[in-house]
């Protein structure tokens, strides 16, 4: 009852605020000048992660991102396809009895929650592969498949959605890479808190073949450019993005509405990493699958509805892809416009999802990284594809908005409107309460975002400065303030320096992929035979 009072209070509070400042935040104000100061230090650090590779326009890190997928598919016998099913039945618990094996490390089987994850994972002490799966998806699925997904299409237009599909399937080999590694490499302190992640399979794993000086040097790197992406893709972008769409629904005008929102958002989720909370995090926790699945079931609901035109939408997908109409930017803006979203949606490649899946209890760490392989395809090959059919039937043969929007603006009944505005319109038009519906996932997606990623990030800051009060702290506070300069920030300058961020951790993590990669074969072969020998 407490925590429902405390709750209502809250939101009280937070609609009094906005109806005011709706009125009073008028005239040019603390979002253009945050915007400017953040713009250029945004698109320097785009050109930089972005730059194209020598003699050719495609970025170097797509080349990397796309061609080390492509080598973890074929190496590994299509792993994404061919081990899809054990990843089904092992998530099902069909396993169980074999995975989560009495003996291992002792201290993964203390009472109670496994210390410093960011989930009660159960009263044994240990996370199922479902749960695991579970809280993956639900803080993957989110803005990322709402805005970002919108900002895809109106920027490179239906083809976007093709390129975004394959990057989901071939992201699916990676991340079964990645966590795998992040299982077999992690560490387990003396009181039963689990630290992993890149940052201990780059110096540990690379220490085992010889390799120690470069393993800790890229353990380093992976770590300071894993706290940049807490900062942007992790907060940032989902406070633009929550922001922006408060602002629309409250018809809020003026120079500093989107900082004040900033602001209320930098106090709540303050009061959760900080304040500690607990009760406030559980329930969004909660709410959060829930939002994802009634997004699911709308998105269900819209197609069912338009069914005659699917086959259409798939054929603009399709033609688009290959040969996209002018001003898109051609094919290869088309496909590298599809890579970006879909590695930001998903996160294969950048490693972040390894550090939650080191946590799992199991003796094969093969068995998780065969979990992990469904994020991509749900997320992306999914519930992307399921926006991406939702605007393109929504804008029908360019009747709507024209695709190729600058900065991912169009103009829809002569607004302009970006990201998961884009999106917000389709729904409109076919569910009389998907508006405040959205605003509500989006607000309720973009502070799960944080929390999540604010222990990402927090990981990252303590293998640099260590485990002490005053780095944890220090962390925490920077973190909070780029909740604000996000809210003020140009979605443009935000998500550019947001794609950056996340797409600047596969250098170093896919560096340490390619060399570590013998290690997982070893870990699947053991857990297959292992299978096998059940009978």
């Amino acid at each position: 009852m407490k925590l429902r009072s405390f709750s209502k209070s809250i939101f009280s509070l937070l609609f009094v605020l906005l109806s005011s400042w709706s009125v009073a935040a008028q005239g040019p104000g603390l979002d253009d000048k945050i915007n400017e100061a953040f713009t250029p230090i945004a698109n320097w650090w785009g050109a930089v992660i972005l730059h194209n590779f020598p003699g050719t326009s495609v970025p170097t890190i797509i080349i990397l991102l796309v061609g080390g997928a492509l080598f973890f598919t074929f190496y590994f016998g299509f792993v994404n396809v061919r081990r899809f099913p054990t990843a089904i039945k092992t998530v099902r618990g069909k396993y169980d009895a074999l995975d989560h094996h009495a003996s291992g490390d002792p201290a993964l089987s203390i009472a109670g929650d496994i210390k410093g994850t960011i989930k009660d994972e159960s009263k044994s002490g240990e996370v199922s592969h479902f749960q695991a799966l579970a809280t993956a998806v639900s803080g993957t699925v989110g803005n990322g498949n709402i805005a970002g997904v919108a900002l895809a299409i109106a920027v490179g237009g239906p083809g976007a959605t093709f390129w975004m599909i394959l990057c989901g399937l071939l992201g699916m080999s990676t991340k079964f890479v990645e966590c795998t590694l992040g299982v077999r490499y992690r560490d387990v302190g003396e009181d039963g808190t689990v630290y992993g992640g890149p940052m201990y399979y780059l110096s540990k794993g690379l220490k085992e073949r010889g390799m120690g000086k470069i393993g800790k040097a890229l353990a380093v790197v992976f770590a300071i450019l894993c706290i940049g992406a807490s900062f942007g893709g992790g907060n940032a972008a989902q406070s633009n993005q929550a922001a922006m769409q408060l602002v629309s629904t409250f018809g809020m005008t003026g120079g500093s509405a989107r900082t004040i929102i900033g602001i209320i958002m930098m106090i709540f989720v303050g009061i959760i990493i900080i304040g500690g909370i607990k009760r406030i995090a559980a329930v969004t926790e909660k709410i959060v699958p829930f939002m994802a699945l009634m997004y699911v079931l709308a998105c269900v609901y819209i197609i069912g509805s338009n069914f005659s035109f699917v086959d259409d939408a798939f054929g603009m997908i399709f033609t688009q892809a290959f040969n996209p109409q002018a001003g898109l930017g051609g094919l290869l803006g088309v496909l590298i416009t599809g890579f970006r979203r879909a590695a930001f949606s998903n996160e294969a490649g950048a490693g972040s999802a390894s550090i939650a899946h080191a946590a799992v209890k199991t003796k094969y760490a093969a068995s998780e990284g065969l979990v992990a392989l469904l994020e991509p395809f749900i997320d992306t090959v999914v519930i992307c594809t399921m926006t991406a059919l939702v605007i393109i039937i929504f804008n029908g043969d360019n009747t709507v908005f024209d695709y190729g929007g600058v900065g991912g603006k169009v103009l829809i009944d002569g607004t302009a409107v970006e990201g998961a505005g884009i999106t917000a319109a389709a729904f409109s038009k076919y569910i009389s309460f998907a508006g405040p519906f959205l605003t509500i996932a989006v607000v309720l997606f973009a502070v799960s975002t944080m929390i999540s990623w604010s222990y990402y990030g927090l990981q990252s800051w303590m293998y640099i400065f260590g485990k002490s009060k005053l780095a944890d702290l220090s962390y925490k506070i920077l973190f909070l303030l780029f909740i604000v300069i996000g809210a003020a920030g140009d979605m443009s300058a935000v998500w550019t320096f947001s794609d950056a961020m996340i797409l600047a951790l596969v250098f170093p993590n896919m560096i340490g992929l390619i060399l570590l990669f013998p290690k997982v074969k070893e870990e699947l072969t053991n857990y297959l035979s292992a299978i096998r020998g059940m009978g």
